[in-house]
């Protein structure tokens, strides 16, 4: 029988990648235009709910957590289970790594704050509710992510940029994989718990591994450019986002990884995309550089 799932943000990042592979998998496919529609008339007789709904870091504060009700009610007046993107703020930078829903939820930062309250209230709620938890996300196309906006762009001139400790490790998650694991975990969401927390591991990398997939990917020399932040500091007053961008700083000076353990229990068959290959699709919107050669080169700009 044909499952039904209901996208919230379907024209964002991960809402666009998760309705691709749902319809891939053979679901029937709801995307939510808040325009044109309410919510629960949207929901009416669906099996699951993506809450992918996602607005900019300035309106966090007024409307992330104000917007969680409604789904609430969605997913209990319909037996829906809801599946939330979830993300490593919860966790804060005195969590010890590898990071899982064993690990203690220590953001005292407001962004961290509001994301745990948001998670909290799904509990509270009774909502049947699965958390999957990954890291910074690949697009395979421009989404207005870091990676896109601030790390890649510089890759026709060799260089990736860099915003923290480039030896570091980081977690990243290709969205094409982390939606089709949603589906997979979605299919089982009968066997989990009422609320259930699961980390999707994808790629562990420091910038020098980065460059060095990049590298073999396009086919040039890749070296790390450190990103200089006092430029941020000076359009600061003039761009609301920025406080929170120099809030979630630290994500990028803080080594993190995170726990698969569950995510592989769960979907022991599951093949992430290489990463040379994912690496391929995330970058192939910049041009190659003129006179590109084979190699790789780590050196800082």
């Amino acid at each position: 029988m044909t499952q039904t799932v209901l996208v919230l943000g379907p024209t964002g990042r991960f809402g666009r990648n998760a309705a691709l592979a749902f319809e891939n998998a053979g679901w029937d496919v709801r995307r939510f235009d808040r325009k044109t529609g309410t919510l629960q008339d949207a929901a009416r007789g669906v099996d699951l709910i993506v809450n992918a709904w996602n607005p900019p870091y300035q309106k966090w504060n007024a409307q992330v957590l104000a917007m969680q009700p409604a789904v609430h009610r969605a997913a209990l007046d319909n037996d829906a289970t809801v599946i939330i993107p979830g993300n490593v703020y919860v966790f804060g930078e005195n969590t010890p790594a590898p990071w899982s829903d064993k690990s203690e939820y220590r953001a005292t930062n407001l962004l961290g704050q509001i994301r745990i309250k948001m998670e909290q209230g799904y509990r509270d709620a009774g909502v049947r509710t699965i958390v999957l938890r990954a890291g910074d996300y690949l697009d395979t196309e421009p989404s207005g992510n870091w990676f896109d906006r601030i790390m890649a762009p510089s890759l026709r001139k060799g260089a990736l940029t860099f915003p923290g400790k480039p030896g570091i490790p980081r977690a990243w998650a290709f969205l094409p994989d982390l939606a089709r694991a949603t589906v997979l975990v979605a299919e089982q969401r009968d066997s989990l718990d009422r609320f259930a927390d699961i980390c999707f591991e994808g790629y562990t990398l420091s910038a020098q591994q980065m460059a060095a997939n990049i590298a073999e990917a396009r086919g040039h020399d890749v070296r790390i450019k450190e990103m200089a932040w006092w430029p941020l500091r000076l359009v600061w007053p003039f761009m609301p986002e920025m406080k929170h961008i120099f809030e979630m700083r630290y994500i990028w000076n803080t080594p993190h990884w995170l726990d698969g353990t569950k995510f592989n229990a769960l979907v022991p068959e599951f093949e992430h995309t290489p990463m040379v290959e994912a690496f391929r699709q995330a970058t192939d919107f910049v041009p190659l550089p003129k006179g590109a050669t084979l190699g790789l080169t780590t050196a800082a700009a």
